[in-house]
């Protein structure tokens, strides 16, 4: 019986898909995102990121035990010098998967998988111009309607009041005069 056992089997067999996940996860690393098929990525997310968690720990039993899942040398060492110090202060949550379209030739669901923290496309950058599009689109009448209405009519004033010493001059002492009848 196969009680609670979830994984993904991928059609292949156990040594031809530890392989693949071996390469697939020596990728991730060097290059920081790979592009793939959307259950590969998932059976790479769980595969990759215990191996991640493992990293955080330099010692020479952890650099083994991730050496006898990645089976490459320079991807052991980029892992544990490079990465490990960015997601030293993150609890978990490595990698992110991003739904892409879908094949040509064969209609399958692709993916683009990433390491979180070297993550150059959806950037602070990208943050902020989605927030100026949001305003812009959200309450582009509401927003100019209302900023200008008193911009508009601060402007009127400001031109009365340029020209307005000059009449209003000898409207001031009256004023003045006004306000000393009732006692202010």
């Amino acid at each position: 019986m196969r009680h609670g056992k979830k994984l993904n089997h991928l059609g292949r067999t156990n040594s031809h898909r530890k392989a693949m996940m071996s390469n697939m996860a020596t990728s991730l690393i060097l290059h920081k995102r790979i592009t793939t098929t959307l259950a590969k990525a998932k059976a790479l997310r769980g595969y990759v990121e215990p191996i991640l968690t493992k990293s955080k720990n330099d010692t020479t039993h952890s650099r083994r035990t991730v050496f006898s899942y990645l089976q490459d040398k320079d991807a052991t060492n980029i892992l544990f010098r490079e990465i490990a110090e960015k997601i030293a202060n993150r609890p978990g949550g490595y990698t992110r998967i991003i739904k892409m379209e879908n094949r040509l030739g064969d209609n399958a669901e692709m993916a683009m998988i990433e390491l979180v923290d070297y993550n150059t496309v959806y950037g602070t950058d990208v943050a902020k111009t989605e927030k100026k599009s949001t305003r812009r689109r959200g309450g582009a009448a509401k927003t100019k309607t209302a900023e200008t209405a008193p911009v508009a009519a601060e402007a009127v004033k400001a031109e009365p009041v340029a020209e307005a010493p000059a009449v209003e001059t000898p409207e001031a002492p009256a004023a003045n005069e006004e306000n000393a009848e009732k006692g202010e």
